[in-house]
């Protein structure tokens, strides 16, 4: 007995060892990418082909990083983005998952409003602009309603094909087990279909997050988005390069530190979903 126990301790050791070994070599990984590229940017910047007006170098893009944190222009226009992009994302997040489980459950749905979604889908996020200024003008509800149009229509697809894809099993285990009306949807529905609206929540999420860029690039206001065009009529291309790198890096930071750790909480939760 003390033997087998001590084999199984072994053995969740090593796996432990394997699992920090491999996180740590993909951090490494990543790192070295990073720093590969950065050391490609000031080469070629060094090399002069074009104006430090058309391709700055990263030092000029660090310093526009630094003094936007210090006067607190940039710091202003991701706090005024992020609430922009919490309320519609949110918005989106609140009607397109229900709406999306039922279309994936009531067929008359999917033939009718399934299909105007699919319509709706192909229209880029930006063709929707014109329309809210005309209806809202120059505001934020203008703003709010591109992001929404924009995201939301990915995201009721997405969890309507999960809930299609879920195993005829579960959904004919379902009544015998007692799971029915509500129940149904709480036990069955819902968890079977995460893994389909932790990707809906992605794709809405990156949509969102396009669609607010692209509202802010036209409509001046406060926002990255603005601050990026302003660096494009004052000629300052290490401010734009500055305002593209926090877009990016808002965007990574999104993917790990939420998307992630929620696929991994639904993995060990629900047994669904990828772990890694």
């Amino acid at each position: 007995m003390q033997l087998e126990q001590g084999v199984k301790a072994e053995i969740s050791r090593l796996r432990l060892s394997a699992t920090g070994y491999k996180i740590w070599r993909g951090r490494a990984v990543r790192l070295a990418f990073f720093a590969l590229l950065l050391g490609l940017w000031q080469v070629v910047s060094s090399l002069e082909l074009w104006s430090d007006v058309i391709f700055p170098p990263p030092k000029e893009v660090a310093d526009a990083l630094v003094l936007g944190i210090r006067d607190a222009t940039l710091t202003t226009a991701i706090k005024d983005s992020m609430q922009r992009l919490c309320i519609g994302y949110g918005t989106s997040l609140i009607i397109g998952i229900p709406l999306g489980l039922l279309l994936g459950r009531k067929q008359l749905l999917d033939d009718t409003i399934g299909s105007l979604a699919v319509g709706f889908q192909a229209l880029p996020s930006i063709c929707w602009l014109p329309l809210a200024v005309l209806w809202f003008g120059l505001s934020e509800t203008a703003m709010q309603f591109v992001i929404i149009m924009g995201s939301l229509m990915s995201l009721i697809l997405a969890v309507r094909d999960g809930v299609k894809n879920i195993p005829t099993l579960y959904l004919r285990a379902a009544p015998i087990l007692g799971a029915t009306g509500w129940r149904f949807y709480r036990y069955i529905l819902f968890p079977a279909s995460l893994p389909a609206i932790m990707t809906g929540a992605k794709l809405g999420w990156s949509f969102a997050w396009r669609s607010l860029m692209a509202a802010e690039l036209l409509y001046v206001t406060s926002g990255i988005g603005s601050t990026l065009m302003m660096g494009r009529e004052l000629h300052d291309m290490a401010l734009v390069v500055a305002a593209m790198i926090i877009i990016i890096f808002i965007g990574l930071l999104t993917d790990r530190l939420v998307f992630r750790v929620a696929e991994g909480f639904v993995h060990r939760r629900w047994g669904v979903g990828g772990g890694n």
